[in-house]
């Protein structure tokens, strides 16, 4: 079964930078779509990104011009750079991938901003 691990999470000033990573246990270029989504407390979870084998990439509103997704395929990795971060970009953010149909998240690694 293919797992996907997220790493890089903490705890960052607003304001400030992060970048996340997410490690597939096979290769990722068997996955159509790659990205993220993230779960603040108690709300919904919501997309926060994609990015397709093609190079598409597609962002929620709010994180347009400070997040970015990207793709090493040769690594099997996933990032996510996440730049001006504000306190409401506090979640937990997972990494996703959909696979011949299948849909699959990580189990997240929690992102706190805050002064």
């Amino acid at each position: 079964q293919v797992q996907l691990v997220e790493s890089g999470g903490g705890l960052v000033q607003p304001g400030g930078s992060l970048r996340l990573a997410c490690a597939a246990s096979e290769r990722i270029s068997s996955f159509n779509t790659m990205g993220w989504y993230r779960q603040a407390p108690g709300k919904q979870r919501e997309l926060v990104g994609i990015r397709t084998t093609s190079g598409t990439t597609n962002y929620t509103d709010s994180v347009k011009g400070r997040f970015t997704i990207s793709r090493d395929n040769a690594k099997n990795m996933v990032y996510l750079q996440m730049n001006s971060l504000k306190p409401e970009d506090t979640a937990v953010y997972s990494c996703y991938g959909q696979q011949y149909g299948l849909h699959i998240w990580g189990p997240g690694t929690q992102v706190t901003v805050s002064s």
